[in-house]
């Protein structure tokens, strides 16, 4: 490797170590928070979605400088498990499971265990990975999908109704197994024009969702994170289903083909 590509090679490096730190600075801030004020939970929030920006970032200057490597993959893996992993769960106990001794550690616990199954299965599945689809909801959208509800609508509850926020349970559960489940959610394609030709709609709705978060300072980002989610489990379902009837009917035309042709032969025509 030439000196020039070895220097162009640790740009990406370097957002991947951003979203680190700012998964690191979120826990921190997590950690130093108490019940009853938000304003550290809202800040450690913002952390993971800054560590969301330079995920974004550090693929995007893989592909600009050509520097994409098997190194470059594995440090992203352990930077995103601790930003929107480990840093999610730290949240989520501060915040609420805390008053759940044993049971809300563990509840906590798994959107950075679920997290770090999905991880693990993306890097064994990189070879012949699909590229128009991921197999399970992405991990930087779980914890944006978590921590947005935290963030905008937990912490806006009088402090009596925080304890028994319902949502709470359902947000954590159903992020951390849609993590680990086979629901197909779609990649965002590059920004290029060839990408933006071929999928005008698709960059026409991140094009709203992006006004829609900057206009409602970010109250939006958690409305459109369940559309999100919501869009893929309904494909699949859909999908399924549709499966299902076609193997169905492909069985029922089998059958009545088999009984056909034993009649023929019992009547020896």
């Amino acid at each position: 490797m030439s000196t020039r590509r070895r220097a162009r090679s640790i740009i990406p490096s370097l957002f991947t170590v951003m979203n680190l730190f700012s998964g690191f600075a979120a826990i921190v801030t997590a950690l130093a928070g108490k019940h009853g004020d938000e304003k550290d939970f809202v800040l450690a929030g913002w952390y993971i979605v800054i560590g969301g920006i330079f995920d974004l970032l550090d693929g995007a200057m893989a592909r600009l400088t050509h520097t994409s490597s098997e190194f470059g993959v594995e440090l992203d893996s352990l930077a995103d498990i601790v930003t929107f992993g480990v840093a999610p769960s730290a949240i989520l106990y501060k915040a609420f499971f805390f008053q759940y001794p044993g049971t809300g550690l563990l509840l906590a616990a798994l959107p950075a265990i679920c997290g770090a199954i999905r991880l693990a299965r993306f890097n064994t599945q990189l070879v012949g990975f699909d590229k128009d689809y991921f197999r399970g909801l992405p991990i930087p959208s779980a914890a944006i999908l978590i921590i947005s509800y935290i963030m905008f609508h937990h912490l806006a509850l009088p402090d009596n109704d925080r304890l028994g926020d319902p949502w709470m349970w359902v947000v954590t559960i159903g992020a951390s197994l849609l993590m680990v489940s086979t629901v197909k959610y779609d990649v965002v394609p590059k920004p290029s024009k060839r990408q933006i030709m071929a999928h005008p709609y698709q960059f026409g709705i991140y094009f709203i969702g992006i006004v829609l978060v900057i206009a409602t300072r970010g109250s939006a980002i958690f409305p459109l994170f369940v559309l999100f989610v919501l869009y893929g489990v309904l494909r699949s379902l859909y999908e399924r289903t549709n499966r299902f009837l076609r193997e169905r009917r492909t069985a029922a035309l089998l059958d009545e083909d088999t009984l056909k042709h034993e009649e023929e032969s019992t009547f020896g025509l």
